[in-house]
């Protein structure tokens, strides 16, 4: 296979994909495009240029301005200066592959976006939600209920933020669950269930990683 000399925009999701520990496969299939599509792009120059569209979910994918990755950068790429009907003045947020327990407890099934939310910026901004950095999961399970019902879909926040008590993603070992976290003393946290059949389970907080808190949740009525 021949390649081309690497640009600083080939370079650059090079580094986003290393630093993120998604392969090219999966990034090229999530923007909707062939597995070798984006493999092809940085090693031999096929495309020249990435589209508009997948720049937009690229750059939204990693968090970063599409000018890191060939788009252009500026004002033109700004909340303030698009319109509400505008592409740019929406946030893609990946839907994930897996489901967070709200019941005893489930494996996670892959962390590849299949499909995203569309949100407008505006309304993220409102939300306080504009630095966040968010993914869509379901849940599953019963404990979380009437708050979180099985099926419903809620965003998870992953930016790194100093931990309060709240509802959180969570993984104990090899299980994800989205439980009400709270502080218990002693190097402890308290896993809570809104379903008072479910009974609190201490943990030690070494034991539990959090994943994200949640910041938003839909489902049907």
């Amino acid at each position: 296979m021949s390649s081309v000399a690497m640009t600083p925009d080939r370079e650059r999701l090079l580094e986003l994909a290393r630093e993120k520990g998604a392969s090219l496969s999966r990034l090229s299939e999530m923007i909707g495009r062939n597995a070798a599509y984006l493999q092809q792009f940085i090693k031999r120059g096929t495309p020249k240029k990435l589209e508009e569209g997948d720049r937009r979910r690229l750059a939204q994918f990693f968090g970063i301005d599409e000018g890191e990755i060939g788009g252009s950068t500026g004002k033109e790429n700004s909340y303030a200066s698009t319109s509400a009907g505008s592409e740019s003045s929406y946030v893609e947020v990946p839907r994930l592959d897996i489901g967070a327990s709200a019941g005893p407890g489930a494996l996670p099934s892959g962390e590849a976006p299949f499909d995203a939310f569309r949100f407008s910026r505006r309304w993220l901004s409102e939300q306080g939600l504009a630095n966040a950095q968010l993914s869509a999961i379901t849940v599953e399970g019963d404990s979380m209920e009437p708050l979180l019902n099985d099926g419903d879909e809620i965003l998870v926040d992953r930016a790194p933020r100093p931990f309060r008590d709240g509802i959180h993603v969570v993984r104990v070992g090899d299980t994800l669950m989205v439980k009400r976290v709270a502080s218990a003393g002693a190097g402890q946290v308290s896993l809570l269930s809104q379903n008072l059949a479910y009974p609190p389970v201490n943990v030690a907080a070494e034991d539990v990683e959090i994943i994200g808190r949640v910041v938003w949740k839909g489902g049907r009525i």
